[in-house]
């Protein structure tokens, strides 16, 4: 089955106020640029975004903070961005923040279809107030849920007309995950080659999750920050 659509502006056909989100990436490596330079530019508010961090000021989901289109960021780093942290303290952001190992999971759940799990992340904090505690071989754990979006928007380095993804280095990341949970997965590459073309045992997320692909343009791939030595 070919998915290939013609760009960034098909991929966000569907998507709605009110809608779940999830953004693959970590920090700004791997995180589909395109795409949310697209939803940047639609007008569609109130959107619950679910992603690994918040953007920084002016880039990635940075963008739609300074639009003010989400309402509900769930993330486990947010410390790049000033908009971010001027609307959580004023009360126009919804914040929830995860350690970012029960985020990967509670994603993963939601991809493998499994409601909820234990884990000892988190446990003493207020990451645990009001949830489900249970001791499991001498050691508390508290009740997660699973993570799933009507949309979810995961960037590789290459992928096939099929829906075949390989991410590169860190930006196999969330990815991988996120692209299982979204009930619609648009995927932006940056190669797009024809099915058959990838090595099966290279494929990081089989076409079966994957309902749309396109190849992006113009990938800025920012670094949040550099950190250099002197000689």
């Amino acid at each position: 089955m070919n998915k290939t659509i013609l760009g960034p502006q098909e991929a966000i056909q569907g998507v709605k106020d009110n809608m779940t989100l999830m953004f693959g990436g970590f920090g700004l490596c791997g995180i589909p640029e395109n795409c949310i330079a697209a939803l940047s530019k639609s007008g569609i508010k109130n959107l619950s975004c679910i992603s690994n961090n918040a953007g920084v000021d002016q880039f990635g989901l940075g963008l739609l903070l300074q639009n003010k289109q989400i309402k509900k960021m769930t993330s486990s780093y947010v410390g790049e961005n000033e908009e971010f942290e001027r609307q959580m303290l004023s009360g126009e952001l919804e914040v929830e923040l995860i350690p970012q190992g029960s985020l990967a999971e509670r994603c993963r759940a939601g991809g493998a279809g499994i409601p909820a799990f234990f884990t000892p992340a988190g446990f003493g904090t207020e990451v645990a107030l009001g949830k489900e505690v249970r001791e499991f071989n001498g050691k508390m754990h508290i009740l997660e849920s699973w993570l799933i979006a009507d949309f979810a928007f995961v960037k590789a380095w290459k992928g096939d007309t099929d829906g075949n993804l390989i991410y590169k280095g860190t930006a196999r990341n969330f990815n991988p995950l996120m692209a299982m949970a979204g009930k619609i997965t648009v995927a932006e590459v940056e190669e797009l080659v024809p099915a058959g073309s990838l090595d099966p045992n290279q494929i990081h997320t089989p076409g079966i999750f994957i309902q749309r692909i396109f190849q992006g343009t113009d990938y800025e791939k920012r670094i949040e920050n550099r950190t250099i030595r002197t000689i």
